[in-house]
């Protein structure tokens, strides 16, 4: 018998929140560029409502990691709920009343819950032993498999629900959100988990950044989640381009997002056995196949097998960046530690959600995928620095 069962209580709860907030992300993901088309002044805006999103996230690092410090886990996490229930409602409001502003003020607003909600994975290793801590990770990351199925049918079935497009998918947002609220409040979060410190105890930011193994974790967590936003962000509007139904989009949106969490139930274990650089070797593989597919076309199968590539290589390289950065910092380091790698992630995504919008109204998909050539061959390149840095220092005679 096990002495430490990876899942518990706490540790499910926290998987149905995962649920929650990919349910969120992913609707957003595929409604706010079409609405944002339908209301944007100029063609290369459209996608700033979804560019919104990622910068009110990038943004919000720095407040969450805050509200972390001060009242711990529960309540911040619940803070975040509270702000994803009002700015669904505001961007339903801008729907109505057919404000493109204030739909990209919703979303921006709309980045803090998604902040709280990046810092779920890292939760997951508070919540059963050290042992278990790559599966426990890995678990909650699969609690996305909820939002994959919810998200993408959420909207469309809710698209013409009113008279307004999309109006019932953020109305049903800011119930997911209310429902988050009272899940959250039965998670205990352990104690010592609570910070009792300042956030300037420990090393300070400059120090953990400049190490290897945290440089190259917040390399395959940003260029990875960068690829993987740059390509889904265009998806619903490529889509559109080329005269596919929106029925069609949320199918392949579906499995790209299953894609993404389904291997969280066995990544955990793959890190285990083989190694966090090898695992985070094959999504980068996985990306470079990604888009040698969908370079061959514009078909909707073409588009389906290319988006469940890309979300498959998206899991193995997030969950291994998550693995890796935390053998880098210490507890009392937590909160700062886990800011940074987030800001990275999220200043990334800011980046390549403005430029999925600009890029696949003007120059269109094929060029759009060979641009991400260039951060997967980074992320290759910091890889392969890493394990190489690795090789030396074990071959390194003691004294």
């Amino acid at each position: 018998m096990n002495k430490h069962p990876l899942l518990n209580k706490n540790l499910v709860l926290l998987i149905l929140c995962q649920g929650l907030f990919l349910t969120n992300n992913v609707t957003f993901i595929a409604i706010n560029g079409l609405v944002g088309l339908s209301l944007s002044p100029v063609a290369w805006m459209t996608t700033l409502p979804v560019m919104g999103y990622v910068v009110g996230g990038a943004f919000s690092t720095s407040i969450v990691a805050k509200t972390q410090n001060c009242f711990g886990r529960k309540i911040s996490f619940q803070l975040g709920l509270l702000v994803a229930v009002f700015s669904a409602l505001l961007c339903a409001y801008a729907a109505v009343s057919k404000n493109f502003w204030l739909l990209v003020l919703g979303t921006f607003i709309a980045g803090y819950y998604s902040a709280n909600g990046q810092l779920y994975r890292f939760a997951a290793a508070e919540l059963t032993a050290v042992s278990q801590r790559d599966k426990a990770v890995s678990w909650v990351l699969a609690g996305g498999i909820l939002g994959a199925v919810i998200g993408p049918n959420l909207a469309s079935w809710t698209k013409d629900f009113f008279d307004t497009a999309f109006l019932g998918a953020y109305l049903s947002l800011s119930i997911a959100g209310l429902i988050g609220i009272f899940v959250m409040q039965f998670i205990h979060f352990p104690d010592e988990f609570k910070t009792q410190h300042s956030l300037s105890a420990g090393r300070s930011l400059k120090t953990i950044l400049q190490q290897p193994v945290f440089m190259v974790a917040v390399i395959g967590a940003s260029l990875g989640y960068g690829v993987m936003n740059l390509l889904m962000a265009a998806t619903p509007l490529a889509m559109q381009i080329c005269g596919l139904p929106f029925s069609d989009t949320a199918i392949v949106l579906e499995w790209h997002v299953i894609g993404m969490f389904a291997p969280g139930f066995f990544t955990g274990s793959l890190i285990q056995r083989f190694g966090t650089l090898k695992i985070m070797g094959v999504g980068v593989a996985l990306n470079l196949l990604c888009i040698a597919i969908a370079l061959t076309g514009v078909n909707f199968h073409q588009f389906l097998i290319a988006l469940f590539l890309l979300g498959v290589g998206w899991n193995f390289l997030f969950t291994g960046s998550t693995s890796l950065a935390m053998t880098a910092y210490r507890p009392e380091e937590r909160d700062k530690a886990q800011a940074a790698i987030n800001f990275f992630v999220f200043g990334t995504m800011a980046f390549t959600s403005f430029g999925s919008g600009a890029l696949i109204t003007s120059q269109g998909w094929n060029i759009l995928n060979l641009g991400s050539l260039l951060p997967v061959a980074v992320t290759a390149g910091a890889l392969l620095w890493l394990s190489a840095n690795r090789k030396k220092a074990s071959a390194s005679p003691t004294v």
